[in-house]
């Protein structure tokens, strides 16, 4: 049971929402919304010292802040957030995107998504986000200065690498699952003319999207049947451009109402990322009933469960072994509708819902503590 059952303003870091695209903008805004909903006596704001849009049809009892108010709250993080804070009576503040306030003034909670941003395998010396620099710099910081009251990850796995990497308090990371939204679900039309296999999130290089393409293009050899590559999202800039080919098609980031009928009608969902920290369009693919292929990352191994068919990303035998893995969904679709039942059955146990009850709990358990975290 909830220990603050009372009216508590609570405040989000809207900073993501300036970004149209991508899985921390999606996760703040589902997030927000469903705090909303689910808890109607407390207020959540939203609060960032950029202009971001509102989300569209929202509760009553998620409202906007004002950003900063003069040449001092330019500051943001070291001035601006608290000062915007207290005028609105906010009692705590969750930084949804590796950050929270630098000034331990109220109960905050930080998500840290994954460790994407510091080095990661042997030639990645900045990790895979060249260009997180102040995450990179800033939230080691406030980590070891323990300046969150808690801190809240997508899986176990990025549960147990921050704790390790950062030496936080293993009792106060708890991780929370993100889920898909309710209108990813089976759509039903009329077949494509050209058969597809589909990949969905930003292109960036730790996707390993020269490895699909191989694999795809074995396939092409194999069957000697046409079956188009769909690649769809935004483009990062440290992603090289990919040559036209025959059968490929590149559409960018497609609107959400879009992608359910796009999972839903692909030969399969082919995802065979090098690391994640949840990796939400497996979970929606997963959800639309579609095949899905994925790389063996323990944050994907961790949500798809045995919804999906998991391959080696890396490795002499990772291009056959997902070559292997397309050719016999193209052979032979209809064997795996089992597959498509286990798919639905494991997305049915994720739901905005339920993490907005989790996460209320890392709030009151924040707001419980009577001092600040130890250092």
């Amino acid at each position: 049971m909830l220990s603050y059952t009372s009216a508590v303003m609570i405040a989000l870091d809207a900073t993501p929402l300036t970004i149209s695209t991508g899985g921390v903008a999606r996760y703040t805004l589902e997030l927000a919304c469903a705090l909303a909903r689910r808890f109607p006596n407390h207020t959540y704001w939203l609060m960032s010292d950029r202009p971001f849009p509102m989300p569209d049809s929202c509760p009553v009892n998620l409202r906007r802040g004002s950003g900063p108010r003069g040449f001092l709250e330019r500051r943001w993080w070291l001035w601006g957030v608290s000062r915007e804070m207290m005028r609105r009576g906010v009692r705590l503040f969750h930084g949804t995107d590796f950050s929270v306030p630098y000034l331990p003034l109220r109960p905050s909670v930080m998500t840290v998504h994954d460790l994407s941003p510091w080095p990661g395998p042997p030639g990645i010396a900045e990790g895979w986000q060249p260009g997180a620099h102040r995450v990179r710099r800033r939230t080691p910081m406030l980590l070891r200065a323990r300046i969150p009251s808690a801190v809240i990850t997508p899986t176990e796995a990025i549960r147990r690498a921050v704790i390790d990497r950062f030496d936080f308090p293993a009792a106060r990371v708890v991780a929370v699952p993100l889920a898909a939204a309710e209108h990813f679900r089976p759509v039903s039309c009329a077949p494509p003319a050209t058969p597809y296999f589909l990949f969905v999130g930003t292109l960036e290089p730790r996707k390993n999207i020269p490895l699909l393409m191989d694999a795809w293009r074995e396939v092409q050899k194999s069957k000697g049947r046409v079956i188009d590559l769909v690649i769809a999202g935004r483009t990062r800039s440290d992603f090289p451009p990919l040559p036209p080919e025959p059968g490929l098609r590149i559409i960018g980031a497609v609107p959400e109402e879009d992608l359910p009928a796009l999972y839903s009608n692909a030969l399969a969902v082919i995802y065979p990322s090098l690391y994640e920290g949840f990796g939400l369009p497996v979970l929606e693919a997963m959800q639309c009933g579609a095949i899905v292929v994925a790389s063996r990352d323990p944050a994907i191994v961790e949500v798809a469960g045995d919804g999906a068919i998991l391959v080696d990303a890396t490795g002499a035998n990772a291009p056959r072994g997902l070559a292997d893995a397309l050719a016999s969904i193209a052979r032979s679709p209809e064997a795996f509708a089992p597959l498509r039942e286990r798919a639905l059955s494991r997305a049915r146990q994720f739901s905005w819902r339920r993490t907005a009850e989790l996460t209320q709990d890392v709030y009151d358990a924040a707001l419980r503590l009577k001092t600040p975290p130890e250092k």
